[in-house]
């Protein structure tokens, strides 16, 4: 049961990772195309941001398999 909880747990992490990135990049390109001019500043930042994202679904990874 435990197992199948983490699991589950886990599949939401990513999922939760997963949209918080493609809302990210859908943003940036909206931006983007709005003002071509600070393309490499918005760039920048999303990468950034992506990263972040990434570090905290990784931390939480982490949790969930010591906890299960």
């Amino acid at each position: 049961m435990t197992l199948s909880l983490t699991a589950l747990g886990l599949g939401i992490i990513v999922l939760g990772a997963a949209l918080g990135i493609g809302k990210l990049a859908n943003g940036a390109m909206e931006a983007m195309a709005r003002q071509p001019e600070i393309s490499s500043k918005i760039q920048t930042a999303m990468i950034i941001a992506a990263a972040l994202i990434e570090g905290a679904a990784l931390f939480a990874i982490v949790v969930a398999l010591l906890k299960g």
